[in-house]
């Protein structure tokens, strides 16, 4: 599948993706590609997220392919089920956040936790770090195992975000584009 053959969802985390955030870069740069907007980033309501997400998905005019970033993974993650046998074709995903930690950011809604481990209906990829200071590296490998995600050792890139330096995220891109060859 090419970038033209499908509309790209971009699904961002938890306070947005800013205007240097990787996700923004390619939101600019891919053609087909567009945000998943949320009435409030800096609240997260898990239903509202995922409701958001399925109507994207069923409003979109071609095959769609998520790219989730951070807490935009489980909003996805939660939804995978209600996108069975759609539109929906495949999932990028990075830096997913274990929101089952006790210390996890209080203003994240505790409806994101349990994460989700029911595998999902279309192909996925995760890109985690071993350094993300939001989930250890083995918890990332387990939940994509569970959702039967093929997991990408991102190596020691933090949170995957323009505070760990991955503004345009080259790599990234090239690892998206050899997931899109795939579907």
């Amino acid at each position: 599948m090419k970038t033209s053959d499908c509309d790209i969802l971009i699904v961002p985390g938890y306070t947005n993706s800013g205007e240097d955030h990787w996700q923004s870069r390619w939101e600019r740069q891919l053609s087909t590609a567009w945000r998943v907007e949320q009435e409030n980033w800096d609240a997260p309501n898990r239903d509202a997220w995922v409701e958001r997400i399925v109507r994207d998905v069923q409003r979109a005019e071609k095959p769609v392919v998520l790219v989730g970033h951070s807490l935009g993974v489980l909003a996805v993650a939660h939804a995978a089920p209600q996108l069975a046998g759609g539109k929906a074709r495949g999932a990028f995903l990075v830096s997913v956040p274990d929101v089952e930690r006790p210390d996890f950011i209080p203003a994240i809604d505790r409806a994101f936790a349990p994460i989700p481990r029911e595998p999902f209906p279309f192909p996925s990829v995760l890109v985690a770090s071993r350094t993300d200071p939001h989930c250890d590296y083995a918890k990332a490998e387990d939940i994509a195992y569970a959702w039967g995600a093929a997991i990408v050792d991102a190596g020691d890139a933090g949170h995957i975000n323009t505070e760990s330096g991955h503004g345009p995220w080259p790599e990234g891109l090239m690892r998206f584009a050899g997931f899109l060859k795939r579907l």
